[in-house]
């Protein structure tokens, strides 16, 4: 469909109603509840670039490159002429780039299924990082995506589909039937010129721990590839919708539990290894919440799917309130819970989950400025995690699960911590690090994540594209391209690496590999991003109107 422009459609069972897959994620979330009724829409313009000029009329600021459309399936950088409309040229390392994430790709009987998560042949110990991983491949499936390259993301998304059906077993345990791999590896047999494909469910894994954000990320994805290429028929064939339905049927069932939020162990997302997240880390509620809402928008409203969009609907209502009130942290909500009155009883109490004022830790008071805010690591009985986690708090601005004001406290912290969160290589995956007694404690001792490398306040490269993506969509590119300018001044010259250590990011990560794939794919797709800023309709979901929590206690935005 190369060049195509036409909104794309999608039909309603059981009614004449007529509207685009991109229409349905703006559709208010008790209007889902609703019977299907006739519908008379005229579309003029499709949805990139309705709700793009729309943001910039809220939100986003009024920056010229907002009028440029989407069209599904169009090519970037490589065979599209210079916009006159940006004011950089292509950068040299651009070709390089994109050579190594080809040199990445991974065949299975010919066709290509993903890209391996390093290329690394300086390191002696391969390890997993020869295999393909979900989460690694989302930033190369969006490149893939905004150079017009489909095919690779359909075939991913169908061979993990196939592989979310087989029987997965860690010693005697049987895991849940929707568990998404963490990864795969594509064994060739040259002499019987025959293809096999290794799944790791979390049995291999260090620390055996499953997956949790592999069936968010592959939602995620499914909805990227559909507005991108305006294929609706991968998402709603039987397959598709049978995958989502065991991926949200493991995360919505009722238990024991009385948040709305998902409860998770250490190690089950990018956070990979014991850090101290176990409870409802930010980053699983993000991801939980955006693909939530990117079901939402492909489930088929019939007899199974219908009771599934259902309670989605539901638990969007509450998560959005849960989150947006009790894992939000500004200087008056700071200042209000320095002042928490503890073991407070029945439904009056203000400090609700108990937390004693002497555990917030020092670093907090003086890292916070007078604007801003963000959303904290965690939140359970007793338990606040203060820290900064990256990719948590910018998939909450790209899934309106933050606010628009939220959004905005966000990045103002970001440009007010900058030297903290940035520093000399983007980004900070959290901040601070832990050290000392409380490393040993928190993460047994771990050799590989020491003060501010790797988990532990190392910078990571690939979050570039998702910083990318929130400036855009919160009218702040120029605090992208600051990030990407630092990015090229070296990224290159030190082979892409995986990650880099230090307080200010200024060394090659101890154990990072080279020719990090989602390194290379992060700063590609920031950089097709900035070019062309439509492509973040592909990832990012606009605010619903109707889960407008009324929050008074964090307004320190608006000082």
């Amino acid at each position: 469909m190369e060049g195509h422009k036409e909104p794309l459609r999608v039909r309603v069972e059981g009614s004449h109603t007529n509207c685009s897959l991109s229409e349905m994620d703006d559709f208010h979330l008790t209007r889902a509840l609703e019977k299907p009724r006739q519908l008379k829409i005229e579309r003029k313009r499709s949805f990139d670039e309705r709700s793009m000029s729309e943001l910039s009329n809220g939100y986003v600021r009024q920056d010229s490159f907002l009028d440029m459309a989407h069209s599904p399936g169009s090519r970037s950088i490589l065979d599209t002429p210079l916009s006159v409309r940006n004011s950089f040229e292509p950068h040299p390392i651009i070709a390089e780039a994109w050579e190594a994430l080809r040199r990445s790709m991974v065949f299975f009987r010919g066709q290509p299924v993903g890209t391996i998560a390093a290329y690394d042949h300086a390191s002696e110990e391969v390890l997993n990082y020869d295999q393909v991983f979900v989460r690694d491949f989302v930033p190369s499936a969006l490149a893939f995506l905004m150079n017009g390259e489909p095919d690779i993301v359909k075939n991913f998304l169908l061979k993990t589909l196939q592989l979310q059906g087989w029987e997965k077993r860690v010693d005697r345990f049987k895991l849940g039937e929707g568990v998404m791999p963490a990864s795969f590896k594509v064994l060739h047999d040259p002499v019987r010129k025959t293809d096999t494909i290794v799944a790791d469910f979390g049995e291999s894994a260090i620390g055996r721990v499953a997956p949790v954000d592999s069936g968010f990320w592959w939602i995620i994805l499914l909805r990227a590839y559909t507005k991108s290429t305006g294929d609706l028929t991968l998402s709603e064939s039987p397959e598709c919708q049978k995958g989502m339905r065991l991926i949200l049927s493991l995360c919505l069932s009722e238990g024991f539990d009385t948040f709305p939020t998902l409860l998770c162990a250490d190690g089950c997302s990018m956070v990979d290894r014991r850090m101290g997240v176990y409870g409802y880390p930010i980053e699983i509620q993000a991801l939980f919440f955006m693909s939530l809402r990117c079901a939402l928008s492909m489930l088929k409203p019939d007899e199974e799917g219908r009771e599934f969009i259902e309670r989605i609907v539901k638990r969007l209502h509450a998560l959005s309130f849960h989150m947006r009130n009790y894992f939000w942290l500004d200087f008056q909500q700071l200042n209000d819970i320095y002042r928490y009155k503890t073991e407070e009883y029945s439904h009056t109490a203000v400090n609700k989950f108990n937390v004693m004022p002497d555990s917030i830790p020092e670093w907090v008071f003086d890292f916070m400025p007078l604007r801003g805010g963000y959303f904290v690591g965690n939140v359970s009985p007793a338990r606040m995690d203060f820290r900064w986690f990256s990719l948590g708090n910018c998939v909450s601005i790209l899934s309106s699960l933050a606010t628009p004001d939220q959004s905005m406290a966000i990045m103002d912290l970001l440009e007010h911590r900058w030297e903290e969160l940035v520093g000399e290589m983007p980004l900070k995956i959290c901040y601070p690090c832990i050290e000392g007694h409380e490393w040993r404690i928190v993460t047994g001792c771990d050799p590989k994540n020491t003060r501010w490398s790797y988990h532990n306040g190392g910078s990571w490269p690939v979050l570039l594209w998702t910083l990318t993506a929130a400036c855009i969509k919160t009218g702040r590119p120029q605090i992208a391209r600051r990030a990407i300018d630092i990015i090229e001044s070296r990224i290159h010259r030190d082979c892409w690496p995986e990650y880099y250590d230090g307080k200010q990011g200024r060394y090659v990560g101890k154990q990072a590999r080279k020719y990090q794939t989602w390194s290379i794919a992060g700063y590609l797709v920031a950089k097709m991003m900035l070019e062309d800023p439509s492509h973040i309709g592909m990832i990012s979901l606009e605010e619903d109107k109707q889960m407008k929590p009324v929050i008074k206690r964090s307004a320190s935005w608006t000082c």
